[in-house]
C-alpha cells in the first residue's frame, strides 16, 4: 500500500515538473509564431498527458483492489426474461348449490317414523320418513276391490255386447262405473304416496328438524334439510368496469381460506343484469368437490384472469424510478466484472400491473440485467456492488 502511495506522489510530482517545463516551452513556441512548431508542440503535449492518464488509470485499478475502505453502492439485480404476463381481478364470493332444500310434508298427520339420521348419504327416491295415513290405506284397499268388480262387470258386459246381447246403455253404465272407480283409486293412491317422504335427489341429510311422533302438515315446519355436495358453484358480484374483460370460460383460481383449499375453475355463467344499487353483475364458477370439504355458504376468494400478454417482459415495481413528469427509468448493468458493474439509466414504457410486477412494453431486451433494490440512490454511469443474482 505504501509503495502505491509513493508511486502516486512521484507520478504527480514528475507530471507537475514536466507540465511547468512544457508550459515554458509552449510560451516560446507561441511567441515564435511558427505554425508548424505550434502543431508539433500540441501533439507532443497531448501524447504526454495521454501517457500520464494511462498511468493514473492503472493506479486507480490497483488502489481499488487493495483499498478495503472503497465501497460502491450495494444493489440486488433482476434478469429480464421473455415471459407470459397475466393480470387477475380479486373478488369475494359465496358457495352455493341448487340442490340444498328443506323438505316439507304434503300430508296432515302424525310423523310415524324417521328412517334416516343426520349426516347420512341417501339416494334419489329413497323413503326418508313416513306420516300416519289415518286409515287411508284401508280406504284404498276397499276402492281397489270396488274397481276390480267394476272392471269385471264392464268386461262381461262388453263380451255380451259383442254377441249382440244386452243394451248399449248397460255397456256405457258399466264402463262409466269402472272409469270412475279407477279415478278414485288413483286419487287415493296419490294421497297415500304423500305419506311417504322420499328424497328428490341424492345427497346428505344435513339436519333433522322434526322428530318422530310430532303432528305435521302442509304449511307447517320442515321435516329435514337435504344437501347435495357434488355439484357446487361459487357466485360473486363483479364491478361493472370489468364487464368487457370478464367473460364466460375465463379461468379462475378459487381459494377457500377457512379450509385452506385452492381449486381451479372456469366462469360458467355471466349475468346480463347490472344491479343499480352497487353497480355489479353476477358470475358463477362451477367447482369440483370430490372430497366434499366445500360446504354451502362458505366464503371464497376468486382470482379472475382478465388480461394475458405472451412474449413480453415483466419486472418488479421497485426496479422503476419515475421523474416529476411521469417518465419511467431503470438502471441496466454494463461492464460486469465479478460482483461489480457500472449502470446505465434507461427509459422504459410500461403497461399493466399485477402482483408486484409491471409489464414492460419497450426499452428493455431479453437477458438484460437491471438493478432491483438500491436503484433510487444511483446516478447514470455509477459503479455498484452486486449482492445477488435473481
Amino acid at each position: 500500500m505504501k509503495n502505491i502511495l509513493y508511486i502516486t506522489i512521484l507520478v504527480i510530482t514528475l507530471a507537475a515538473c514536466s507540465n511547468n517545463k512544457k508550459l515554458e516551452s509552449v510560451e516560446k513556441v507561441i511567441e515564435s509564431g511558427d505554425l508548424q512548431k505550434m502543431q508539433d508542440k500540441r501533439t507532443e503535449v497531448q501524447a504526454s498527458f495521454d501517457s500520464i492518464g494511462r498511468i493514473l488509470s492503472r493506479l486507480e485499478l490497483a488502489i481499488a483492489e487493495k483499498d478495503t475502505t472503497l465501497r460502491y453502492p450495494l444493489v440486488t439485480i433482476f434478469e429480464v426474461k421473455d415471459t407470459v404476463f397475466t393480470r387477475s381481478v380479486a373478488i369475494q364470493g359465496n358457495v352455493e348449490t341448487s340442490e340444498n332444500i328443506l323438505i316439507f310434508p304434503e300430508y296432515q298427520g302424525v310423523l310415524s317414523s324417521v328412517n334416516v339420521r343426520q349426516g347420512q348419504q341417501v339416494s334419489r327416491g329413497q323413503i326418508l320418513a313416513r306420516i300416519d295415513d289415518g286409515g287411508l290405506s284401508s280406504q284404498l284397499a276397499q276402492l281397489e276391490t270396488q274397481y276390480a268388480l267394476a272392471k269385471t262387470t264392464y268386461e262381461r258386459q262388453q263380451r255380451l255386447w259383442d254377441q249382440q246381447i244386452g243394451s248399449e246403455i248397460q255397456l256405457l253404465q258399466a264402463k262409466t262405473n269402472m272409469e270412475a272407480t279407477e279415478s278414485s283409486v288413483k286419487q287415493l293412491q296419490s294421497q297415500l304416496n304423500k305419506t311417504n317422504i322420499r328424497a328428490p335427489f341424492s345427497g346428505v341429510i344435513d339436519e333433522i328438524i322434526t322428530e318422530q311422533g310430532q303432528v305435521v302438515g302442509p304449511g307447517g315446519n320442515a321435516l329435514m334439510r337435504l344437501v347435495n355436495l357434488k355439484d357446487m358453484r361459487v357466485k360473486a358480484a363483479v364491478p361493472e368496469n370489468y364487464l368487457q374483460s370478464v367473460s364466460k370460460g375465463a379461468p379462475v383460481q378459487v381459494t377457500f381460506p377457512a379450509i385452506q383449499t385452492v381449486v381451479d375453475g372456469k366462469i360458467s355463467a355471466v349475468g346480463s343484469y347490472i344491479n343499480p344499487t352497487n353497480r355489479t353483475f353476477q358470475i358463477e364458477v362451477e367447482i369440483p368437490n370430490t372430497e366434499e370439504k366445500i360446504k354451502p355458504n362458505l366464503m371464497a376468494s376468486l382470482q379472475i384472469n382478465d388480461y394475458t400478454s405472451e412474449n413480453t417482459f415483466a419486472i418488479p415495481t421497485n426496479c422503476i424510478i419515475e421523474n416529476a413528469v411521469g417518465d419511467k427509468f431503470v438502471f441496466v448493468l454494463n461492464e460486469i466484472e465479478g460482483n461489480q458493474a457500472s449502470v446505465k439509466r434507461t427509459q422504459i414504457e410500461t403497461g399493466k400491473k399485477s402482483g408486484g410486477l409491471v409489464e414492460v412494453l419497450s426499452g428493455l431486451s431479453d437477458s438484460e440485467i437491471i438493478v432491483k433494490d438500491g436503484a433510487f440512490t444511483l446516478k447514470d454511469g455509477a459503479r455498484v456492488t452486486i449482492q445477488n443474482v435473481n
